[in-house]
């Protein structure tokens, strides 16, 4: 891999991990592009932990404050003085993002017939023979945006509007438990996690900016968890970390530089009502991608590459 090869990757990655277009479509796409194809665990590790940096270095006043009040809700659990109805909004987000993890761990479930469990199997999609599902799934990625902002507009919010004028500022379980359960579909590549479950959130009538910091906040521990697995597949992998350092570190450090503004553009966007941008672009990047694997199951070879498609 060049440093330029991982600059780009690095760019697409800090874009896409935060804003609601799929990262993992993406560099899916980049790599099929670029003919990139192999060698790749140890590589997309990195570029996570340049995204994980981007959110943490954002929200690091949130963090603090829920680190803070973690430490607060232990003690006042040990001192039988913890009360639901009286939580305040720091610890009732600790809470809610707790529950909202707990669907991750349907991952972990045996796939029957296959040998596998349901994140192996998921991940058994990421490869050129499965590139039609990475244009599939960005078309269900500009279903689901457009539905979460009809839902947070007009007619659907008309009702939810006489009582939260602003929509509900507040997490309760069920929000959580949907959210959780959205996250978990979008491991398939070109299903974004922040667009899902920001769509998921809005159509349970949550507040859009309190759903996208809830998103963002969720994905800390889902980011840590996907470099923890990653890490351990590079290892078992031939090669392990037999990689050149240079373009790995160039590329983890462009994709939390790019990571970070791209947050703060979703959070604008989000603001200022448009979302029709993504809308559009998945459902056009997705089209595209679709006719594109359409022509390479007929020919048999990587449009861009030439390869041969195995």
């Amino acid at each position: 891999m060049t440093v330029i090869d991982a600059i780009i990757q690095g760019v697409v990655q800090g874009l896409t991990e935060f804003l609601p277009v799929s990262s993992s479509g993406h560099l899916n796409i980049t790599q099929h592009i670029l003919g990139v194809t192999e060698g790749n665990l140890f590589f997309n590790v990195m570029l996570h932990i340049g995204t994980l940096v981007a959110v943490c270095a954002f929200y690091y006043k949130l963090i603090w404050r829920l680190i803070k009040a973690f430490g607060l809700l232990v003690a006042d659990i040990f001192r039988g003085r913890f009360k639901w109805k009286t939580m305040d909004e720091d610890r009732r987000m600790l809470i809610m993002l707790a529950i909202g993890l707990l669907p991750l761990f349907l991952l972990f479930l045996p796939v029957p017939g296959t040998g596998m469990k349901l994140k192996d199997y998921v991940e058994s999609f990421n490869s050129d023979r499965y590139f039609i599902i990475v244009g599939i799934c960005l078309l269900i990625t500009s279903l689901l945006l457009l539905l979460g902002d009809m839902f947070s507009r007009g007619y659907f919010a008309q009702k939810r509007r006489e009582k939260y004028p602003e929509g509900r500022k507040s997490m309760t379980v069920v929000d959580a438990i949907v959210v959780g359960l959205v996250q978990c579909f979008a491991t398939l590549p070109g299903l974004s996690r922040s667009g899902s479950t920001l769509a998921a959130g809005q159509m349970r009538g949550v507040n859009k900016q309190k759903a996208l910091d809830y998103t963002f906040i969720l994905a800390i521990p889902s980011i840590i968890a996907a470099a923890l697995l990653e890490f351990k597949d590079a290892m078992d992998a031939p090669g392990g970390l037999n990689v050149d350092i240079l373009p790995v570190i160039i590329g983890m450090l462009v994709a939390a530089f790019v990571g970070y503004f791209s947050i703060v553009l979703f959070k604008w966007l989000l603001k200022t009502d448009k979302m029709i941008v993504f809308i559009l672009y998945t459902a056009v990047i997705g089209a595209a991608v679709v006719v594109i694997s359409i022509i390479e199951m007929n020919t048999g070879t990587n449009v861009f590459t030439g390869a041969v498609i195995g």
